[in-house]
């Protein structure tokens, strides 16, 4: 179940992330790796800060601000 439920939170994640930064989803798929790579992002900078929560709104805030990162980061180089 904890599988499960970091996939969701990872999916939700990365769809704020999407429409936060670009104003629309970038597919389930791509969603899902940049909620899940968000998370880490997230959590790390958190925790280099001391600052954390828990509970499964904490998780999905982390996720859904390094999906933010992540994108901003990506969208840095895709400049045109």
């Amino acid at each position: 179940m904890g599988l499960l439920l970091s996939l969701l939170v990872g999916l939700l994640a990365g769809f704020l992330g999407s429409r936060i930064m670009k104003g629309a989803g970038q597919g389930l798929i791509l969603n899902l790796i940049i909620g899940l790579v968000g998370g880490l992002i997230g959590g790390w900078l958190f925790t280099q800060l001391g600052v954390g929560g828990g509970g499964l709104l904490w998780q999905l805030i982390s996720a859904t601000v390094g999906a933010v990162i992540l994108l901003w980061i990506v969208s840095l180089f895709r400049k045109k």
